[in-house]
């Protein structure tokens, strides 16, 4: 019989009374203070920005930037919420360990689940974009021996050990991190006519010379946000990597207090030199991508190829850390008897190699249902895990509004990070999540918000449903148990 772990505030890795985490349970603190550091700043700067900033331009002109103001808003909230938890109690769960806790374990088990679902897809779909550029470098190695590689390398790195890991994201999120300040910084240069050579026109003028700074009107910034909101996804990695790090609670304090620069220099700093720099409907955008049309126009020689190495760069750190994150909420999942103990246990190194094998097997089926079945299959994977980031963020908010009673009354002292204006910004946030997600219900195009939130409730439904007829056996047994006594 499966036993679940007591109730208390204590996780996995949780530091004891201020001091160094116990390598307790197997898993081990690998990760540096450098790592955690990079890793929070790099984590908000996903593939989707580079690739995806193009259609939201298209879609709203310069008032995608309000799009994105309104999105890294919420992102921010939600990261203050998970933050308040995290720096309490912190887990490799993270906010499927604090559902459990909060609101009953068909909430952790469910959103546990679905969170690695939405993980071992992503993979599929990075794995792809990379083997894209890598072939279009050598195309004598095909597409898919590419995606091969880089899913065997990454799944190496993460067996290796978590440092190894963690290496590996520090220099995949630097190289992302100096990349995007040094076309904010040159691109700020051109604006204001100091940049020698440029083509581009000077000023601010481009937000509102043609037709306006809303141009496709008000509900445009609506559109705009389905379009950016899951660009965002990746930015809580950083509370459960730091329940592997020496000083789990300042690292995780840290990174939740600079959520805001880190949001606002990179995406929206970034998207305001782009549409600074070229008119929203110029058709280098659409046909070269944002980054590279704003590059050209600043005159930067081989903008295309050095925006493909950025980009791989990107795509490969989303691989890397979206192993890691599956892996450990696998090993959470296990810990907590919710997914096969062989999930649970880790090797002499601190790595729970059953948990890593696992999520990049169902990587390695993904990838193939890609190749194999791209229009049926693999859009069914994509589609059903369209709204799990947003699933995820209302559990963060709800699972807050219980732990804050929880911490202050079993250890008060803990609360170090604190959610603003508590319980009234968190019932806002709540509000805004549910309202995206209604929004969503109305883009009927195929593949649109419509399909992959009624997808993803279908397949969350499936995963509830499990999760209670696992608890009513679980019941039963105990009872058969107890009963002869």
């Amino acid at each position: 019989m499966t036993t679940r772990p007591p109730e208390s505030l204590a996780s996995d890795t949780a530091p004891p009374t201020g001091g160094q985490p116990p390598e307790q349970d197997g898993l081990k603190a690998g990760l540096k203070n450098r790592h955690l550091s990079m890793i929070a700043i790099g984590g908000v700067i996903g593939a989707g920005l580079f690739v995806g900033s193009a259609s939201g331009i298209a879609a709203a002109g310069p008032g995608i930037l309000l799009s994105y103001a309104l999105v890294g808003a919420l992102v921010v909230l939600v990261m203050r919420m998970l933050g308040e938890m995290a720096a309490a109690n912190p887990s490799s769960g993270s906010f499927s360990a604090y559902a459990d806790r909060a609101l009953g374990r068909w909430a952790g088990f469910s959103i546990g689940w679905l969170y690695w679902f939405f993980w071992v897809v992503v993979l599929a779909v990075e794995a792809t974009a990379g083997a894209v550029i890598l072939e279009s470098w050598v195309p004598a190695v095909p597409q898919w021996a590419w995606a091969l590689i880089v899913m065997v390398v990454l799944t190496a790195t993460n067996l290796v050990s978590v440092g190894s890991f963690g290496e590996f994201e520090f220099w995949f999120a630097g190289i992302k991190v100096v990349a995007i300040s040094g076309f904010i910084v040159l691109g700020g240069l051109a604006i204001f006519g100091i940049l020698p050579g440029s083509d581009a026109d000077t000023g601010f003028s481009n937000l509102t010379a043609h037709g306006g700074f809303l141009p496709e009107g008000p509900g445009a910034i609506l559109t705009g946000i389905l379009l950016v909101v899951f660009s965002f996804m990746g930015s809580e990695i950083v509370t459960l990597a730091a329940a592997e790090s020496p000083d789990a609670q300042r690292q995780v304090a840290k990174a939740t207090r600079s959520v805001i620069w880190r949001v606002g220099v990179f995406y929206v700093g970034s998207i305001l030199v782009v549409v600074a720099l070229l008119p929203w409907n110029d058709p280098s955008i659409a046909e070269k991508g944002s980054y590279v049309a704003a590059l050209d126009a600043i005159g930067i020689p081989h903008a295309g190829q050095i925006m493909n190495f950025i980009v791989l760069t990107a795509v490969l750190s989303c691989l890397n850390s979206g192993l890691y994150t599956a892996s450990r909420m696998a090993f959470s999942l296990g810990q907590r008897g919710d997914a096969p103990r062989s999930f649970f246990k880790t090797n002499t190194r601190g790595v729970p190699q059953a948990a890593i094998l696992a999520s990049v097997a169902f990587g390695f089926v993904a990838v193939g249902f890609n190749y194999l079945w791209p229009d049926t299959v693999f859009q069914f994977l994509l589609n059903s895990s369209g709204a799990v980031a947003l699933f995820v963020w209302l559990v963060i908010c709800f699972s807050q509004l219980k732990m804050r009673g929880i911490i202050l009354r079993e250890s008060p002292e803990k609360l170090v990070v604190r959610m603003w204006l508590f319980p009234y910004l968190t019932w806002a946030t709540i509000g805004m999540i549910s309202f995206v997600l209604l929004y969503m219900l109305t883009d009927e195009k195929e593949g649109g918000g419509r399909s992959q939130v009624l997808l993803s409730v279908l397949v969350a439904a499936i995963v509830i449903a499990i999760s209670f007829v696992r608890e009513r056996a679980r019941s039963k047994e105990t009872e058969d148990v107890v009963a002869p006594l």
